[in-house]
């Protein structure tokens, strides 16, 4: 009887009969992300770890997502105290600060407002989400998608809709690297050929110690006007001021590059630790992803009406286009700004007046997420 029960036991402990066809499906998306990531290179510092993740969660009984508390899961350890907590969001924008440059935004600060324009996305996709049957924390998380950035999505959504966190990130995640096939028919089909030719004259330069006091006055204005936001956009500003003061390029150099790679393979792991059949696999993700979508389309589509309005005001100075880029996929879409603009014009050269808008998106997608989130949070 005693081998017989042993024998039971082996057998009840292979994985293998445990197998359920959520768990194939899930694995097969798995490998989708890694062949994206790798033959495409499409986001690859998150979607490979990510679809790996993704893989290994839905193979039955590993005990990587254990919460006994006497034998935990590495990836529940992952997920309950750097996802949850937002550690691994808020020291991606600590890095992300320590990487952008504020100063084309600087030196025409009304490309500012094409990043805020750009942030419609948000709320469209949100309408349209409450339309679709989602309550008002998930549309939320649902419309940052718009914001075209990643961090800002998972914080947000870990704190109004977590069960919805491997969706909107892998949704955010995939089109970011999207980009470039979304947004160009968008331009278009809003300018002119005229438009997308437009000159725009050199950006003036842009002194130290403007650089130095932007991140510290962004910091207090906005900690002091929309205080849910205050995480995400002093850690972004602290790390700016690492990379612009010049006295700590060795804190700055490991907070881009050493802290930032480390922080990238617990967001990937950890995200795609939540894409387990049971929770992954529903009719709200096909939403999620439709929707996506709809939020960078229509990102996109605020940002160039805007740049419509300000060419006009401006007397032609100023390339709509420009406001396709205050999404905050840094430096992507500036850079498909910028490709529309030579095909149009090979001597056009936008690209610095492209980034001011998209850095703006960054600044400009985190204090959307605090609006959100000290209005539903």
């Amino acid at each position: 009887m005693g081998l017989e029960q042993a024998i039971l036991d082996f057998f009840a402990n292979i994985g293998l009969f445990h197998l359920t066809v959520g768990n194939v499906i899930m694995i097969l998306v798995g490998f989708i992300l890694i062949y994206l990531a790798i033959r495409y290179e499409m986001e690859p510092l998150l979607l490979l770890p990510i679809g790996a993740s993704a893989v290994l969660v839905n193979l039955p009984l590993t005990g990587i997502l254990s919460a006994d508390p006497h034998h935990p899961g590495l990836f529940y350890l992952i997920k309950h105290y750097l996802i949850d907590t937002e550690v691994v969001p808020l020291l991606i924008f600590f890095g992300l600060g320590a990487m952008t440059d504020f100063g084309p935004m600087i030196a025409d600060p009304k490309t500012a407002l094409l990043g805020a324009a750009a942030q419609i996305g948000v709320f469209v996709a949100m309408l349209v989400a409450i339309a679709l049957g989602f309550n008002l924390q998930e549309a939320a998380s649902i419309g940052i998608i718009g914001g075209a950035d990643g961090p800002t999505t998972i914080y947000l959504t870990t704190k109004l809709a977590p069960h919805l966190l491997g969706a909107t990130a892998v949704a955010a995640y995939s089109y970011m690297s999207l980009v470039p096939l979304i947004q160009p028919p968008v331009i278009k089909a809003l300018t002119t050929p005229e438009e997308r030719k437009i000159r725009m004259e050199q950006l003036r330069p842009v002194s130290k110690r403007e650089k130095i006091l932007f991140p510290i006055a962004s910091m207090i204005i906005i900690g002091l006007l929309v205080p849910s936001a205050a995480p995400l956009v002093g850690m972004l500003m602290i790390g700016n001021l690492f990379r612009e003061s010049g006295v700590v390029e060795r804190l700055s150099k490991a907070a881009r590059e050493e802290l930032m790679n480390i922080v990238t393979i617990f967001l990937g792991l950890g995200v795609g630790s939540t894409m387990q059949a049971e929770s992954f696999l529903t009719l709200s993700t096909i939403k999620i992803l439709l929707l996506g979508v709809v939020a960078f389309a229509s990102a996109t589509a605020g940002g160039v009406l805007l740049g419509k309005l300000m060419m006009k005001l401006s007397g032609g100075k100023i390339n709509p286009m420009i406001g396709a880029a205050g999404v905050s996929a840094v430096p992507m879409s500036a850079r498909v700004v910028q490709r529309i603009a030579a095909k149009e014009d090979p001597g056009n050269f936008i690209l610095m007046h492209a980034m001011g808008p998209n850095v703006a998106g960054v600044i400009g997608t985190a204090v959307a997420a605090g609006v959100l989130l000290s209005v539903l949070g």
